[in-house]
């Protein structure tokens, strides 16, 4: 479990600070538990902290009971804790099992015989057995990704943190990836941070809303979408003008009538011919980001 209270993180002094996180709390329990919010909301930073390599400016981070701003408690969290960061850095040179198995030394898996068995069974479960001994350098974006969570699962980690693991993927590797973490999550916690609102819905139970260095939004993913009851709409128009009004445009689609737009607001009393939607995942999110009145969403402490 990962318990988050009242954190805060600043870059900076004086007027130049950058708050990057303000007022965090969260309670994560095990299972997949997703970070949503645009680039720059703060999530990285967020993830680093919690993997012991930034330290916050003042809050607590527990994770399995452990203070991360004892150190000696820092080392043991470390020990349990998996960690895929947006920008690995990868050997080229190296093959992926070279590489993690290299990995599993600097996270003390120490016997030989135990760490080469625990690095093939990671392999295996990243499918790389048939690549495992070619250079990293050959590898397609998703295959070094594959790499990436061999590497942060090879000390068997009680909690998973995955930032943005799925950016630049192409469909097939993105299905791979989040079936991955799903079977993951069974018996651990992992936390997956992302912008990608899709791959919260079909992933995660439960969530929270990062915007500007705090949360916005925490609940589950049916929470979020029924949000945006009431606020959806579909515009059909001829000239294929995009509707205005205070309406965020979601979508659009060319029909034989004209242009189909897909419209989030607070009233599209201006349009008679607009059609009442359900909402998606999607449009919750775009509604709370937006806000009633077309602003950004007030934030929440």
């Amino acid at each position: 479990m990962i318990e988050i209270k009242g954190l805060y993180k600043s870059y900076g002094s004086g007027s130049k600070s950058v708050k990057a996180l303000q007022g965090i709390n969260l309670s994560i329990e095990a299972g997949m538990f997703g970070l949503l919010g645009p680039n720059g909301a703060g999530k990285t930073t967020l993830m680093r902290i919690l993997a012991g390599i930034v330290n916050p400016s003042r809050g607590s981070v527990r994770v399995n009971g452990h203070d991360l701003a004892v150190e000696s408690e820092r080392r043991a969290v470390k020990s349990v804790l998996g960690y895929l960061p947006q920008e690995l850095g990868l050997y080229p040179d190296l093959s992926a099992r070279q590489f993690v198995d290299y990995m599993a030394i600097l996270k003390g898996v120490d016997n030989a015989q135990a760490r080469q068995k625990r690095v093939d069974e990671v392999i295996a479960m990243v499918s790389l057995e048939n690549d495992a001994d070619r250079p990293i350098k050959g590898y397609s974006g998703g295959m070094k990704r594959r790499v990436g969570i061999a590497q942060a699962l090879v000390n068997d980690p009680r909690v998973l943190i995955v930032d943005e693991p799925t950016a630049g993927l192409d469909p097939e590797e993105r299905i791979r990836f989040r079936n991955l973490l799903v079977d993951l999550a069974s018996d651990r916690v992992v936390l997956l941070s992302t912008h990608i609102v899709g791959d919260i819905g079909l992933t995660c139970r439960n969530m929270a809303v990062l915007s500007k260095g705090r949360i916005c939004f925490q609940g589950s993913p049916l929470d979020l979408t029924r949000l945006a009851e009431g606020h959806i709409w579909t515009i059909v128009s001829p000239d294929g003008s995009k509707p205005d009004d205070g309406l965020t445009v979601v979508s659009m689609q060319h029909m034989p009538a004209g242009v189909a737009f897909r419209v989030v607001g607070a009233s599209a009393a201006g349009y008679p011919q607009a059609r009442p939607e359900q909402p998606s995942l999607e449009d919750g999110y775009m509604w709370l980001m937006k806000g009633s009145n077309g602003k950004d969403a007030e934030l929440q402490d």
